[in-house]
């Protein structure tokens, strides 16, 4: 069981975790790997909640500790969803709304205008909320940006053939037990902003996956990228703006 849970600590974030044994079925890992994404959300969302906690600790400037915070974020992802959100971006304004060409931009490694102005947006945000999160609303938009990756990847297809995107498309319905043993305790623990934030991220999944369907015929890497990144920041701005 702590195989398929180590490949999605390698795929999710950049922390120090040794690489699975190589024996068996590579590919049945790998989509296995999909049940453990909220967990591995939680442990994010806890490690930044603490270093939220920490920083207070040793009185940080309020500015200082959301930009320190959102450094932290990123690093520990390693910029992986960032970087989905930028293809998306970019190819959602240049495709013209062709699936083709949209598909051609997205697997350019280069950066366009729009791919730099939306991921900055998205970080302006983030800091902007950061300046007034507690640790919960942290912990609840990290952890419900890896939620909606279990949902996408087992409720839509996968349009690129090949890579990592394709095994974990090829994920049973088993995943969804993952998301619901991880959204449990929250819901008990903390009811009212854990609905509110399971609404919000219910939300944008169900209008981004509409647009995905309708552009492109399901997903890929980068817009499931792009699909966590609008999550986190809908969650932790929504919560601040209501103050819930």
């Amino acid at each position: 069981m702590y195989r398929p849970l180590l490949v999605a600590l390698r795929l999710l974030t950049r922390l120090p975790v040794p690489e699975p044994p190589a024996d068996g079925d590579r590919a049945r890992l790998e989509a296995d790997a999909l049940f453990w994404f909220p967990v591995v959300g939680l442990l994010l969302g806890g490690l930044l909640w603490g270093g939220q906690a920490l920083l207070v600790q040793v009185h940080a400037p309020g500015l200082l500790q959301a930009a320190l915070l959102l450094m932290a974020w990123v690093v520990l992802t390693g910029a992986l969803h960032l970087d989905g959100l930028s293809d998306t971006a970019d190819a959602w304004l240049g495709g013209l709304g062709d699936r083709e060409r949209t598909l051609a931009i997205m697997k350019d490694p280069c950066a366009g205008p729009a791919g730099v102005v939306a991921v900055v947006l998205v970080l302006l945000l983030k800091f902007a909320a950061l300046t007034a999160a507690p640790g919960l609303f942290l912990l609840l938009a990290v952890f419900l940006g890896r939620v909606v990756l279990v949902l996408l990847f087992v409720t839509t297809p996968y349009v690129r053939p090949g890579g990592m995107g394709e095994r974990l498309a090829a994920s049973d319905r088993k995943a969804l037990v993952g998301v619901a043993v991880t959204v449990a305790p929250l819901l008990l623990l903390w009811p009212v902003p854990t609905a509110l934030a399971l609404i919000l991220a219910g939300l944008v999944f169900v209008y981004q996956r509409q647009r995905l369907i309708r552009r492109l015929g399901g997903t890929t890497g980068d817009t499931a990228g792009a699909m966590v990144e609008w999550t986190e920041a809908a969650i932790i701005a929504t919560l601040v703006l209501i103050g819930t």
